[in-house]
């Protein structure tokens, strides 16, 4: 044979580790064959399993084989060359398979044309389990040595075997039983609304980042050929090629290549050569591509490395984009065009990548809202519902979905009617959009209440022009962290600073500090993980503590603010310490930046973000050092409640209807006219109708908001009178129970 069996062993050792860490069965079978293969020199390899139920022997799994046969060959014991190893319990060796007398040729197979035969018995604690077949085109090509050798394999592979059979046949069993469940029956879910819209598209099922691939339901194309491979190889790197272009264009603050994983996966040989390779031994196009993307997931999620973690998404991405331009029609686009993605959790920079290629919405499992990615939704302007019903995962791909992420619902296979009734729905919603009729706002009584934007992406300027935004309320500087495989450099960070600054000349536009920890973790920093990172380090704690992190970013906000009024703030301030400490940073990055000579702005306006209990009960002396406050309500409420909103156990108790919460509220905005300093809102609660009346009662006269809702919170200011709103604030911070305050609350809307 020419193969040293001792390597052969060594190597099969070392795959029953492998296996016991992390591969799917399918992909552990697949592997133990084309490893043996290669060690015997063999044309074809095969595993055999025994389905006590069935009293058959079934082609498990085969390299040499036509794999259209999986799981459709089955022998009785005693039938074929295979049968009879089996029954008789000991290896077979066959000189020149098609004269042995109990020869069975299977049309279709394609194993006529080899001679040589090898089988050997797997045996468990004495029970068979199946049988492991070699096969050879040259008669005789197998002798004693080869036979002895394989069924040593056999023994060292039987317990490994057993093990991947009795989950085999419990994956069928579940697979038999949840049948029933999966079918084409309408059924609602309710869940939590991260991005409003609605959305209609058919189901891509993404499910847990580590989650074995299975393809798409199947396009018109029922020969598809290495020829038509190579054709959506080629269309799929030239799609995401002008996809990349694209990005730098709508998204400059992300110029890092989004899908560079991509495309060098793609020109890889060692992944889209070992397709090819394949499917010239005869695995079809569309098993070839779900073999190869499954053996990289395995690749990738069995990394402790979590930067390695996250290309697993990536491979199902490219996956899916190969399959569906290998089986589309002439005028289909090959990505996520009028499809709905269902996963269990999605990182910000693969929310971009799969909204850039046109997702109509998404579904995530999870009770809780995940802030970024729904913050990042809106961005977009897609439709995202969030829901912890584990009927979520049983939907099938293909199968028609609605969300309405105004309701946070979804409509899985809804009738004709229902669908109608959607489409008139999302056609009212995008006429009644009210438009801002002008740049300034008026309470009824002519108190002036300024409206400004929050800002996510550069995209969102657009919008904020559009709708006459007063400026920047706050920027959330971290999206252009989040969405890169790396810090963005000094001049990465300028650049976008100073188009906000251009694009907003004469308007206030502050500028938020890098706000990560909890649920906005940069992986490509640290793998080290926190107890509970939202108590962690996050926010101004994380700038602190990398100062040369910190001040890279304070010296690009500092040279892009040169000529304008730049406003700089501070996340998650929890005293006067904090507040110092950061500003003491910004004076000496200053004064860098003066000594070498290089222009930047010398008189920034410094303020803190009011979002910790700690920082309410020292805001009188936080006034005396910050220029300006910015309330931060979602956080605030979130640590004031002691309640994570992205823990689907708890987060149905987060409420902003919490009398500690108004008088929070009330307390921060006294201190700030107390020490005549400026005082903005800018968490959700800006954006709810009773809460404006609350705000607005209790002095606050900027709000800070999605630039979209610019529109209606203009209207609904404009009918308010602040006399009015000043005595049901006072009512409201009279009372003492979250449930007397909601009863109060419905009685005026």
């Amino acid at each position: 044979m020419g193969k040293n069996s001792i390597d052969l062993f060594y190597d099969i050792s070392e795959l029953l580790r492998l296996f016991e860490k992390t591969m799917t069965i399918e992909n552990f079978l697949y592997s133990v064959v084309e490893l043996i293969a290669t060690h015997m020199k063999s044309d074809v390899c095969s595993i055999y399993l025994y389905d006590e139920n069935s009293g058959q022997l079934i082609l498990t799994t085969t390299m040499g084989l036509s794999e259209d046969y999986t799981g459709k060959v089955k022998l009785s014991p005693g039938e074929g060359l295979t049968g009879l190893c089996f029954k008789e319990g000991k290896p077979l060796l066959v000189m020149e398979g098609q004269k042995h007398p109990s020869f069975k040729l299977i049309p279709g197979l394609t194993e006529e044309k080899y001679n040589a035969f090898l089988a050997v018995p797997i045996i468990r604690s004495m029970i068979p389990l199946g049988v492991l077949v070699l096969q050879h085109e040259k008669i005789g090509y197998f002798q004693e040595t080869d036979e002895r050798t394989l069924s040593v394999i056999a023994a060292q592979i039987a317990v490994a075997i057993e093990n991947a059979k009795l989950i085999l046949e419990i994956t069928h069993k579940k697979k038999s039983h949840t049948h029933i469940t999966e079918v084409e029956e309408s059924f609602f879910l309710k869940g939590s609304a991260g991005s409003s819209g609605i959305a209609f598209g058919h189901a891509v099922i993404l499910g847990k980042r580590d989650d074995a691939f299975t393809g798409i339901p199947k396009g018109k194309s029922t020969s598809l050929t290495l020829k038509d491979f190579e054709r959506a190889l080629g269309e799929t790197l030239l799609q995401l090629e002008e996809l990349q272009r694209e990005m730098e264009s709508e998204f400059s603050e992300m110029v890092s290549l989004i899908f560079s994983a991509h495309l060098l996966m793609l020109g890889d040989t060692a992944f889209s050569g070992r397709m090819i390779d394949l499917i010239r031994k005869g695995t079809s196009a569309e098993k070839a591509i779900i073999r190869v993307i499954n053996q990289y997931i395995d690749l990738f999620s069995s990394d402790p490395n979590p930067r390695f973690k996250e290309k697993a998404l990536d491979v199902k991405d490219i996956g899916h984009r190969l399959l569906r331009n290998l089986q589309k029609a002439e005028d289909e686009p090959g990505d996520y065009t009028g499809q709905i993605i269902i996963a269990y959790e999605l990182l910000p920079s693969e929310l971009v990548k799969l909204s850039a290629q046109n997702a109509a919405g998404f579904l995530l499992y999870g009770g809780g809202i995940t802030a970024h990615i729904a913050i990042l939704a809106r961005s977009i302007g897609i439709p995202m519902v969030f829901c912890d019903d584990e009927r979520l995962f049983r939907i099938k791909s293909g199968t028609c979905i609605i969300i309405d992420a105004y309701q946070g619902t979804a409509i899985i296979n809804p009738g004709k009617e229902v669908y109608d009734n959607y489409q008139t729905m999302q056609n009212d919603h995008k006429k009644i959009v009210k438009k801002r009729v002008s740049g300034t706002t008026f309470t009824r009584d002519k108190t002036r209440i300024h409206l400004y934007a929050n800002i996510n992406l550069l995209s969102d300027l657009k919008i904020a022009i559009k709708m006459k935004a007063e400026g920047i309320g706050l920027y959330r500087s971290e999206f252009p962290y989040l969405v890169r495989n790396e810090l963005p450099s000094e001049d990465d960070q300028y650049r976008v600073y100073r188009k906000l600054l251009e694009e907003m000349t004469g308007k206030e536009v502050s500028l938020r500090t890098l706000d990560i920890g909890g649920d906005k973790m940069l992986s490509y920093l640290s793998s080290s993980q926190e107890a509970n990172p939202f108590l962690g380090l996050r926010a101004i704690r994380f700038s602190l503590k990398n100062r040369n992190i910190f001040s890279t970013q304070l010296k690009a906000m500092l040279r892009a603010g040169e000529g304008f009024t730049l406003k700089i703030m501070f996340p998650l301030i929890a005293s006067v310490d904090d507040f110092m400490e950061a500003k003491n940073i910004v004076l000496e990055n200053m004064e860098t930046l003066k000594a070498n000579g290089i222009p930047c702005n010398n008189k920034p306006r410094l303020g803190a973000m009011i979002e910790l209990p700690s920082a309410v009960e020292v805001a009188h002396e936080l006034a005396q050092q910050a220029d300006f406050f910015s309330i931060g309500t979602n956080d605030l409420v979130q640590y004031m409640l002691g309640i994570d909103r992205t823990n689907e156990t708890v987060c149905s108790m987060y409420t902003h209807y919490h009398p500690a919460v108004f008088r929070a509220l009330k307390k921060v905005v006294n201190a700030a006219k107390e020490k005549s300093i400026e005082l903005s809102v800018c968490g959700d609660i800006a954006s709810e109708p009773f809460f404006i009346i609350f705000l607005i009662g209790i002095g606050v006269r900027q709000l800070s908001l999605n630039p979209r809702l610019l529109g209606d919170i203009q209207v609904q200011i404009n009918s308010l009178n602040v006399k009015d709103a000043e005595i049901i604030a006072a009512n409201i911070l009279s009372m003492g129970t979250t449930k007397e305050i909601y009863g109060y609350v419905e009685s005026i809307l």
